[in-house]
């Protein structure tokens, strides 16, 4: 069984004040999807909670942030083998057609 705590804020009087939720009785299947989505979001814990308790609230604000669809996550994965793989495969591009030229 795993506990957990979750914060949010709540204006009042002008000042924001912090408020404190205990979860009890967290099954291990929820436990093991709640830190998936935290980890899948790059956000803590306690974050990805918060996010999953306003969206099904309908408390969530959309954000406007670009989704870049590029290869940043491959940078400095590839090995010496799949280096030399994809030069192998991409070889071709490389010929120059001399009858294309004329």
């Amino acid at each position: 069984m795993i506990a957990l705590n979750a914060t949010t804020l709540q204006k009042k009087h002008e000042r924001f004040m912090m408020k404190t939720l205990t979860i009890r009785n967290i099954d291990d299947d929820l436990g093991k999807f709640l830190k998936k989505k935290a980890e899948e979001s790059g956000t803590s814990l306690n974050s990805c909670i918060i996010n999953i308790l306003k969206e099904k609230a309908g408390l969530l604000k959309k954000q406007f942030s670009k989704k870049y669809n590029d290869l940043d996550e491959l940078a400095g994965t590839w090995n010496k083998k799949d280096y030399e793989q994809f030069n192998k495969n991409i070889s071709s591009f490389e010929k120059i057609d001399e009858e294309m030229w004329k």
